[in-house]
Formats: structure tokens, sequence, C-alpha cells
């Protein structure tokens, strides 16, 4: 069964060979993310299954996967920042405090659908202004949700999380593994040469 990653992250990618599904094909959709003012869980859940929709519509069959990554505090959604000022002011209200990661995963194949959402608390501890200074001269978080990876230097930041940490590098692994089982795939079997 052919597998199709609806998705450009070098870091879902990743995730998926994680999970043992190591033969499979990238197209990334052509999508427009601006799509309204939605809570977190609703927003993301919308757009995994548009970008899952756009990759089917240009192609036949297959298990299409397809996931967007927000990161919410008090409600609001925070994406990628548009430059140095707007990280440095996200990175500053993240400071010292919780916010939360929400993943939206489609899965289609065929006729099927399913879509869910995963959502993680994190914790930052307080940062200085010469840090965040710092974490944005690497360049790091001009490509991330809420301005920051927790898979790079961002994790310096983190005192804790609780819930899936594969969730804020954008991609929940364990409940990705079950949505999958549903459409017939199942991980440990492609992990260990069976399927």
């Amino acid at each position: 069964m052919d597998i199709i990653l609806a998705s450009h992250s070098p870091r879902r990618r990743e995730l998926l060979e994680r999970m043992g599904v190591e033969r499979f094909e990238v197209c990334s959709p052509d999508v427009d993310e601006n799509i309204g003012d939605y809570p977190p869980a609703e927003l993301v859940s919308r757009l995994s299954r548009r970008k899952a929709e756009a990759v089917a519509a240009q192609r036949e069959g297959g298990v299409i996967i397809a996931a967007d990554t927000v990161v919410a505090l008090d409600g609001a959604v925070l994406g990628k920042p548009a430059d140095e000022l707007e990280a440095f002011k996200m990175l500053s209200t993240l400071s010292g405090g919780r916010h939360q990661v929400y993943t939206g995963v489609t899965v289609l194949a065929g006729d099927e659908k399913h879509t869910e959402y995963e959502v993680t608390d994190v914790t930052f501890r307080e940062l200085s202004e010469q840090e965040i200074e710092d974490y944005i001269r690497t360049g790091e978080p001009m490509d991330k949700a809420g301005a920051y990876g927790i898979q790079g230097y961002g994790a310096l930041f983190i005192e804790g999380i609780q819930g899936d940490y594969y969730n804020v590098m954008g991609l929940p692994v364990c409940r990705l593994g079950r949505m999958l089982e549903r459409v017939g795939v199942n991980c440990m079997r492609l992990a260990a040469g069976r399927d």
C-alpha cells in the first residue's frame, strides 16, 4: 500500500520513519492556511483535512497522512513569526509560563477519512532578553509555530511537558499509529519487517 506524507517538514518525515514507515512518498500540498479564526483544536483539524484533500485531488489511491501544528497561549494561536521582532514578542510571551501545542492529523485512504488532534502542555522557564535575542540569532525560531523548536536549541527553555513529546515536534506518533491501524497500516509490523 502506497503511503503519502502531505508535508515538506523534515521533522515529520523523520518521525514517520521512526514509526517503522520507511517507504513513503512526500507530496507537499499547496493550500491556503489562512482559513479564519477558529479555536486551536478546530483550526489544526480543518487544516490537516484540507492538506490531505489537496493531495488526494492530485493522486489516486494510497494512504495520505497530513498534519498541522500550532502553539496556543490562553486560546490564542501563535503561528510562525513573520520576522525577528514578532519572534521576540512570541518568546517573551511564552517565557515563564505554560502554553499548549496542538497538532491536527488526517489519515485519508479511499473513502475513509479520519481526523483527530492531540494537545500537549509545555512549560517554559523565565527567559532573559539576551537569551531570546541569542536564540533568534540562531535562525531556528523563524519557521516554527510559536517561534521555537523543542528538538533544537529551544529545548534549553523547556522546563517540562505534559503529553506527547512528538506532538510538540509536529506529529503525535502514538495517535497516528492508532489511526493508521484503522486503515490497515500496522507500523509495528512494518518495523519488524513483516508487512
